[in-house]
């Protein structure tokens, strides 16, 4: 599933193709992805300019000039692309928006977990479904404090603290992995045992992490695809997730579910 490094790279791409191009046409080849595309087709997009994309959690934000915008959710398996109309469609595309200059945005997600929709902006200056949302892990408001304030009593396991969307959005099950292991935390640990000094080195981690992986597109482990077909170049530099030995001590790695999700950790060096 796309996080925010690759959710990153996917809109600032999207960004540099889009923006003062004025869609002509939609249109929609299956009923709905995670939500209903119908809604596309009545929403009146032919003739609105797209003035840039922008990205919050994990979802790509591309304002119109109308005060709406289009937001996609990338699923497991989604795939934005733009070129030109003419291209054949592909099987799995399910939404494709013709520009005025002869390109089309085109949306492919064969597992159909993905979102593509038109919506209002809030009084935040984002689509509504994204209000109330946590914390993005760049901005200035995560802090060691703000995680360590957030982590006091809760019984839940590390891992989990970092994955919740409504304390701080956007992190994932990859960047968590790499940054407990960074901080030679266990990811099973429980939140509450986090001290004051370990939530500022999480923060630290989390942050050098993720903007590393901005750099080189995300990380493509199975489905990701930036807009112009390349893999994330960050699955190179991986240095816990989907390892079988850590490459700090040599130690078999282990694997543990957590939320669902399965974490990569080394028992040696992770407590």
């Amino acid at each position: 599933m796309p996080e925010l490094p690759e959710a990153e790279s996917i809109a600032r791409a999207l960004d540099h193709a889009l923006a003062g191009r004025v869609i002509t046409k939609v249109e929609v080849f299956f009923p709905r992805l995670r939500t209903p595309l119908a809604p596309l087709l009545s929403a009146g997009l032919p003739g609105r300019r797209i003035l840039g994309c922008r990205r919050r959690a994990r979802y790509a934000v591309a304002d119109l000039d109308d005060g709406r915008a289009l937001v996609l959710h990338f699923g497991m398996s989604g795939v934005a692309r733009v070129e030109d109309a003419r291209r054949p469609r592909r099987k799995h595309e399910h939404v494709v928006v013709t520009l005025d200059d002869g390109r089309a945005l085109k949306f492919e997600d064969p597992r159909r977990f993905g979102a593509f929709e038109v919506q209002e902006l809030g009084p935040d200056g984002w689509p509504v479904s994204l209000a109330g949302i946590g914390v993005e892990p760049l901005s200035d408001d995560f802090t060691g404090e703000m995680l360590f304030l957030a982590s006091r009593g809760l019984r839940r396991p590390a891992k989990e603290l970092l994955m919740d969307n409504s304390i701080v959005t956007g992190i994932g099950n990859i960047y968590a992995a790499e940054t407990l292991f960074a901080c030679g935390i266990a990811p099973q640990r429980p939140a509450s045992s986090l001290t004051r000094r370990e939530c500022a080195a999480l923060v630290r981690a989390a942050r050098r992490i993720l903007r590393a992986a901005i750099r080189l597109g995300g990380t493509t482990v199975h489905d990701f695809r930036n807009v112009d077909g390349s893999e994330g170049k960050f699955v190179q530099r991986l240095k816990i997730y989907g390892k079988a030995k850590c490459p700090r001590c040599g130690s078999a790695t282990a694997k543990v579910v957590l939320g669902g999700r399965t974490s990569w950790y080394c028992p040696a060096c992770q407590h």
